[in-house]
């Protein structure tokens, strides 16, 4: 049979994989896929899908379930508006090409019950991946990486076009864009992309029947043929990393050093230098946490709440300001299961994110936390130079 330059064929035991790469936003890709089942015939398609991401495909009510006031005091605001932001560019890029982004996934689902081949979601769970991602990554690189995200909401991607598209599903681009990749954020190319790579061969060497049409991201091809046959431990790849005992130790420390300053301060002087220690904590706190959530639109009451309550919760590891502020601007701000349904439409820019209230409302809890954070480590470093003073 004759396949298409995309098609990687695997043997072995009698069983035969056809590895197919694709673009995630091309009709191109759609098209690949349901000719591949047409000629092939398979006993099972597997897809580069887990259960959540196919329910995002699929569930178009998704949004409308979602609890803001769950998101908020969970602490997933920050992981939410990044997924909105990232798949916001997706998004734009795909209506730009006419296509859905993962349409070719979906495709490969449809057209697999329609032959009447088993389905396997054969990736990792993606909350997993994210995870591992982001604990691979120090603050300086996830500052980067939240800027880059920023970035796409206002960045529409007209330069980006179909040839340039299909261009990446070519090897030789492929090869070289990875290496760039790897070169750019190693920490976060490992749970990304060679993981996964591993994982996701390794569920479909174990998905049924003698031939399986496998539907991938072309990026993940060249890191599955190598891994194809090896023995894959999935169980230590697919769990999420503990927190560094440090990071868990420094939201104690801090706090515990500004108290302990507070009461040098106050038995060395007689309350004098924890006066002024007191307002180097507290102005820092109130005006950045406040500020940030000004610029970012939020209401007045969810502003005081920021600028009164920075303070305090900088000093309590268990609440932060971004969880009391973002709660009282839903209170405020009263997002509809209406405004949660429009979320796939209005993300499409900056201004977009700021109109719909159920996303407004993520952001303003952010800039708060951001700028709580901010003014905590001036107020912290401020309060220090007092003691040294004392």
């Amino acid at each position: 049979m004759e396949l298409s330059d995309n098609v990687t064929v695997l043997e072995r035991d009698g069983r035969t994989w056809y590895v197919l790469g694709t673009a995630h936003v091309s009709q191109a890709s759609v098209d690949e896929v349901r000719a591949l089942i047409d000629t092939v015939q398979p006993d099972t398609v597997a897809v580069e899908l887990c259960e959540p991401r196919y329910l995002a495909l699929t569930d178009d009510q998704r949004w409308a379930k979602l609890n803001i006031f769950e998101v908020l005091r969970s602490g997933k605001t920050l992981f939410l508006l990044s997924n909105l932001a990232v798949g916001a560019y997706q998004r734009r890029l795909g209506a730009k090409l006419g296509v859905k982004p993962g349409a070719e996934l979906l495709a490969a689902v449809e057209k697999a019950e329609e032959t009447g081949a088993e389905v396997a979601l054969i990736d990792r769970e993606v909350h997993i991946t994210l995870k591992r991602a982001w604990a691979n990554v120090g603050f300086f690189k996830k500052l980067a990486l939240l800027s880059a995200i920023l970035e796409s909401l206002v960045t529409k991607g007209d330069d980006v076009g179909e040839e340039e598209i299909e261009a990446l599903k070519e090897k030789a681009h492929l090869s070289e864009m990875m290496a760039e990749f790897a070169e750019q954020l190693p920490e976060v190319k490992e749970p990304l992309i060679d993981e996964r790579d591993r994982y996701l061969i390794s569920m479909a060497e174990e998905a049924p029947g003698e031939k399986i049409v496998v539907v991938v991201g072309a990026g993940h091809v060249p890191g599955m043929v190598e891994h194809f046959g090896a023995t894959v431990d999935r169980a230590s790849i697919d769990v999420v990393p503990p927190p560094k005992a440090w990071t868990g130790l420094i939201k104690w420390i801090i706090p515990a050093i500004v108290i302990a300053a507070f009461a040098w301060g106050w038995q060395r002087t007689g309350g004098q230098s924890a006066e002024q220690m007191f307002y180097a904590w507290v102005l820092p706190n109130s005006i950045a946490a406040g500020l940030f959530t000004l610029l970012a639109g939020g209401k007045w009451l969810s502003v005081l709440t920021a600028f009164v309550g920075s303070p305090i919760t900088s000093l309590n590891p268990l609440i932060n300001t971004g969880m009391t502020t973002g709660l009282v601007e839903a209170w405020m701000r009263k997002p509809s299961v209406e405004d949660a349904q429009r979320i796939n439409e209005d993300v499409q820019s900056w201004r977009g994110f700021l109109r719909n209230p159920f996303t407004r409302t993520l952001v303003v809890a952010v800039a708060a936390t951001l700028g709580s954070a901010v003014g905590a480590w001036v107020g912290a470093t401020w309060v220090l130079a007092l003691l040294g003073q004392t």
